[in-house]
């Protein structure tokens, strides 16, 4: 588990293409200062499992299902990544409850300029779409964010000067493929409730 709150800025070091999977080498001194063999860190929100560790760097495999579903499929050498480690038990919950497990990509749409912060516009999956909410949480690239405004097909979030000087999200441009992943509670509210619903419904039906 993770809270979305960006350690720091990695990079990546090397790809190479595996059957129906990618290998993939990142530096980040930060969050390989104590990482080892079958960690978890948190690549643009994408959970990962540590490989090996060795000089400042770590590896780590990343399965066909995750390359469908994020935008790690198109990673490649020198490009800037978000990296946060596997939350400690015990811990401030500094931004939400995130998995790592991304839910589908979206698209930069526009970004918005003001003195202190930037608002940007992102596309929204219509699969996504009912699980996202105005002042609810979301993830983009490993980022826990606020939905400040929210319709059918995108949403947008302020981002305010430490998110754009810290993360990769101060240099995504419109067109850029970003990683979505939806809060949790969200779901399993959803799952929680459809059974009752249909009830309720069939009820009615009669």
């Amino acid at each position: 588990m993770f809270t979305g709150i960006v350690e720091e800025l990695g990079h990546v070091v090397a790809t190479q293409d595996l059957p129906d999977a990618a290998r993939i080498r990142i530096a980040g001194p930060i969050v390989t200062s104590d990482a080892k063999h079958g960690d978890s860190i948190a690549v643009n929100g994408v959970c990962l499992t540590v490989v090996e560790v060795e000089n400042n760097t770590f590896t780590a495999d990343v399965m066909r299902e995750t390359l469908v579903r994020s935008s790690l499929a198109k990673i490649a050498e020198g490009d800037k990544v978000n990296l946060e480690r596997a939350a400690a038990v015990g811990q401030r919950l500094g931004g939400h409850i995130v998995q790592g497990h991304v839910d589908g990509t979206g698209l930069i749409l526009a970004r918005e300029k003001a003195e202190h912060w930037e608002i940007v516009h992102i596309g929204l999956p219509p699969t996504l779409a009912r699980y996202v909410v105005e002042k609810g949480s979301i993830t983009v690239d490993g980022v826990s964010l606020t939905v400040v405004s929210v319709s059918e097909d995108q949403f947008s979030v302020s981002l305010i000067p430490t998110t754009l000087d810290l993360t990769t999200l101060g240099h995504r441009t419109p067109g850029s493929v970003v990683n979505l992943e939806v809060d949790v509670l969200a779901k399993y509210v959803e799952r929680l409730a459809i059974p009752h619903l249909r009830a309720i419904a069939g009820e009615e039906a009669q």
